[in-house]
């Protein structure tokens, strides 16, 4: 029987059942998954299917007594147990530690169809849809052990919350639909204050990419926000892209706002490399045109630049399935400087800044959620990239893995990244509920860290 008969057969079926089936027909890749990291990855040829591969590893949880597997020398904690669907986290000045307790919002538009439909029964599997807990938690590990000794809810009643940055008294965080501001008073265990819009973001019924992150500049005079796109590639129609795909920039003097660049499908982790100083982000690119196409990647984000989403990828790259095209755009897009595995899901970042882990000192550290879009699975680890003046310079490293068992499952997802007040890395996991803390074992102080496998 085709695929094309076959899909309405299955739809009626228990959500396990038919994200199984199609599980079952995907074809699985011949390249290793190191052919689509670094500066120049391997492209080859987009495939087309009426079926995307579907393969998602389904969301366990942590049994009691595992956890994931640090790189030689590290260690690793449980920081913080039984959270609501950990996302973001944002580490305060004195080391208070801010979690972002969230998922996705109401968003009845984007599933509608078969396709919606099929999505939504694949985030489910992977531990996503749940209510969103809508808050913010501080966490605060009074007696120095690693370990968080105190929860208090600071901020809630919120909108699918996600990145936050704290300038002078004032946080900011960006819900789903919003930018907000607090008022903050060091040491404060809880915000009581009702917050003050200060930015409508893109949202709406349809919410496809439904993550906004915000950082400050160093100065703490603009503030940077990512906003996603509303589908996949724009085939819910380019009207429906009106101020998305994007990160904007908006002057915290003024209240103005401006796109600073664009064509970028799902930007969400961003940080300040130190030795340049240049704003960096870690991208989603596109899905549905088989195993190895096309990586998410890390990329300095020039301003006034596009990205060519929806049009192209990495670079010059013609989508195809883009219509109408727009060449004029296409020849303006500039390629992304370092991949990160196709389909990885790549969206923490943080640059390693601190001298506990010195092996780390200036590179990027990165959380990948983890695939849907590929047989075999890519993602489902942190890795840290290398950098030397201010550019990527070599092949990224394992820093925690494990998350996936040998069955396939997902025991957790690592999404957001941070590095604590002691220099330690604190990592989210949104399907474990936990915080993992990364830290220095004891027996070395400067001992390197494994390769990316190079299997499947």
């Amino acid at each position: 029987m085709s695929a094309r008969f076959l899909l309405p057969l299955l739809l009626p079926l228990a959500g396990s059942t038919i994200v199984l089936a199609l599980t079952g027909c995907a074809s699985s890749s011949t390249s290793p998954i190191t052919d689509s990291y670094g500066p120049r990855p391997h492209l080859p040829e987009p495939k087309s299917s009426l079926f995307p591969t579907v393969n998602i590893a389904p969301a366990k949880g942590w049994p009691a007594g595992m956890m994931p597997t640090p790189a030689a020398g590290l260690k690793v904690q449980a920081f913080a147990k039984e959270l609501q669907h950990p996302r973001w986290l944002y580490v305060l000045p004195y080391g208070d530690v801010l979690v972002a307790e969230t998922d996705a919002p109401a968003k009845p538009d984007d599933s509608k169809g078969i396709k919606g439909k099929i999505m939504k029964l694949v985030m489910k599997r992977a531990g996503s849809s749940h209510p969103s807990a809508n808050r913010i938690s501080l966490l605060r590990d009074s007696d120095g052990d690693g370990m968080a000794d105190q929860k208090t809810v600071f901020l809630q009643n919120l909108n699918s919350p996600f990145g936050m940055a704290l300038v002078g008294n004032t946080l900011y965080v960006a819900n789903t639909d919003s930018l907000m501001r607090f008022p903050y008073q060091a040491g404060a265990t809880q915000i009581t204050a009702s917050g003050t819009k200060v930015l409508d973001l893109p949202a709406g019924p349809l919410n496809h990419h439904w993550t906004k992150n915000v950082i400050a500049n160093p100065m703490g005079s603009k503030l940077y926000i990512t906003v996603g796109s509303n589908s996949n590639v724009a085939e819910n129609g380019l009207d429906k892209e009106a101020g998305r795909a994007l990160i904007m920039e908006f002057d915290i003097a003024s209240g103005k706002a401006r796109p600073f660049a664009t064509g970028l499908r799902n930007p969400n982790g961003m940080d300040w490399q130190p030795q340049s100083g240049a704003l960096w982000t870690v991208v989603n690119e596109r899905d549905e045109i088989g195993n190895d196409l096309v990586p998410d990647y890390l990329t300095s984000v020039k301003a006034g630049a596009f990205y060519g989403w929806p049009y192209s990828y990495y670079g010059q790259h013609v989508d195809t399935r883009v219509k109408p095209q727009d060449p004029d755009r296409v020849a303006c897009a500039i390629p992304p400087d370092y991949a990160l595995g196709n389909h990885t899901a790549s969206l923490g970042l943080v640059f390693y800044n601190a001298q506990l882990i010195p092996q780390y000192r200036d590179g990027a550290l990165i959380g990948q959620h983890g695939s849907w879009n590929r047989k075999p699975h890519s993602g489902y680890k942190v890795i840290y990239v290398p950098f030397k003046n201010g550019q990527p310079s070599g092949q990224p490293q394992d820093i925690l893995t494990g998350f996936l068992s040998e069955q396939g499952d997902a025991l957790g997802r690592p999404v957001g990244v941070v590095v604590d007040r002691a220099g330690a890395i604190l990592v989210a996991d949104d399907v474990g509920n936990m915080i993992w803390r990364v830290s220095p074992d004891g027996t070395t102080t400067n001992k390197g860290v494994s390769d990316v496998s190079t299997g499947q």
